[in-house]
């Protein structure tokens, strides 16, 4: 028999909304899940059970009173878990920082309430890297997020948590944000469908502290079905669900590798990442689409202009002065290099990401999709990116030393192809479509990453389910 872990989350879904599985059923058997695997992949940095309990028995009273289920809200029932940078009511919200006051959020963040009116039940919160700053989710809070398949290896940042927990079966699925690959890493580290919506699609996200808005909330599933079906929760009107099962027109799509961080951070794809895309490209030419080079030029200023909006919202975090030694070394090295810049920098830099839009955007549209690998190493070890071996017997890591700029500089390495997605406002998709050891032996997924232009994420989504995905 499938257990409820098993299912997808559309499946899972549909029972809950038609009373074959109760609400309570559902969250009780999440619980133990995370109970008896998060020690291990630490996956939670808080989890809720009795408010998570409490939630699905009025979600039951609910389904008792309805009539039908057509009248039941798209979510009931179904079990879910925001990243820690996300205000849940009542709720710590860490940010994954030791440098912060940790005090119960007064009131759920937008993004929370779109889930909670769609009935969702909140089992707690995912471990993140600090301020969601990093390809990996470690921070001096909690153990690191480790990734399911491999346990010594990360499970990809800055929504890891979240991923770890889907790839496992702690959730049926889970929204992450991304602000430069955020959702796209940890969904390409993790095996799953990863999909970072165009830029205003989903309000609920937005942030004061993102001067650029970069940040878009997606979903981390484990099919194309999952991930439209909590589209149509983030985006409600398109339906996503519905137009999925559509054949995609046939496509003209560009293969690229070439990243706006090559000038600045050099970098070769390990094979992995190059098996991965040729994965991708049989795939997609088997089933009908036309796939030729493409070349595109960036500009060598990005990685300094990006740099400069990224770390823009740390500077500006208010941490007492007293705490700031706690914060790991990678924030206070940017947070101290943003609050020495001007607003002229800043404002300089900002201008330079939009004309940087502009000139992408003219290049990728004489393709419909760009295509590229989604990562250009495999899933890096627990530790890798701080030089700090994170045993089970070595955290917390309150002695991390790692040089900033060394770790920045592996983690445009790793994911060269993320963060000009977010500063063009692009919608992208992550699809794992390859296996190291293949398929008699997996190993660790790799994916491919599908740019789209704007409004494409029905596009997105109807080739990833045409794939099989």
């Amino acid at each position: 028999m499938t257990e409820l872990h098993e299912l997808p989350a559309l499946a899972l879904r549909d029972l809950l909304r038609h009373g074959t599985v109760s609400a309570v059923d559902a969250a009780a058997h999440f619980l133990a899940r995370i109970e008896q695997q998060n020690p291990l992949l630490g996956a939670f940095i808080t989890v809720i059970a009795e408010q998570a309990l409490d939630e699905a028995r009025t979600a039951d009273e609910l389904r008792s009173r309805s009539g039908d289920a057509v009248d039941l809200p798209l979510l009931h029932g179904m079990p879910l878990a925001f990243k820690d940078l996300t205000d849940v009511a009542g709720v710590v919200t860490t940010h994954g920082s030791a440098a912060l006051e940790h005090k119960p959020a007064p009131a759920d963040s937008p993004l929370v309430s779109i889930f909670r009116d769609a009935g969702a039940i909140t089992l707690g919160k995912t471990q993140v890297p600090e301020f969601g700053l990093t390809a990996y989710s470690e921070n001096r809070i909690a153990p690191p997020s480790r990734n399911p398949h491999a346990p010594s290896r990360s499970s990809g940042g800055s929504s890891g948590g979240s991923a770890a927990a889907v790839a496992a079966g702690l959730l049926p699925f889970a929204p992450g944000t991304d602000g430069g690959g955020s959702v796209r890493i940890p969904a390409a580290a993790c095996g799953l469908v990863g999909l970072k919506p165009g830029r205003s699609l989903v309000t609920a996200g937005e942030s004061a502290g993102d001067p650029a808005r970069l940040v878009v909330p997606g979903p981390l599933a484990r099919t194309s079905e999952d991930a439209a079906l909590m589209m149509d929760v983030l985006a409600p009107g398109h339906a996503y669900l519905r137009e999925l099962k559509q054949e995609p027109p046939r496509l003209r799509i560009g293969v690229t590798l070439d990243s706006p961080w090559a000038g600045t951070f050099p970098f070769t794809p390990e094979q992995e990442s190059l098996d991965a895309l040729r994965a991708g490209v049989a795939l997609l030419e088997d089933a009908g689409h036309v796939l030729g080079d493409a070349a595109i030029r960036y500009d060598n200023r990005y990685p300094d202009a990006f740099t400069t909006a990224w770390t823009a919202g740390v500077g500006a975090a208010r941490i007492s002065p007293t705490r700031e030694a706690l914060l790991a070394p990678l924030t206070r090295t940017f947070r101290r290099r943003a609050q020495q810049r001007s607003a002229a920098k800043l404002a300089e830099a900002l201008a330079f990401l939009r004309r940087f839009q502009h000139d992408t955007l003219a290049q990728y549209g004489q393709w419909d999709l760009m295509l590229m690998p989604a990562l250009a190493q495999t899933p890096r070890p627990v530790g890798w990116f701080t030089g700090t071996a994170h045993g089970s017997d070595r955290w917390p890591a309150a002695a991390w030393t790692g040089d900033a700029d060394g770790d920045y500089r592996k983690q445009c390495e790793y994911a060269p192809w993320s963060s000009m997605v977010n500063v063009c406002g692009l919608p992208a998709i992550t699809i794992p479509v390859h296996w190291t050891g293949g398929t008699a032996c997996r190993g660790l997924p790799m994916g491919i990453q599908l740019v789209g232009p704007m409004e494409s994420e029905g596009l997105l989504l109807q080739v990833a389910h045409q794939l099989g995905y």
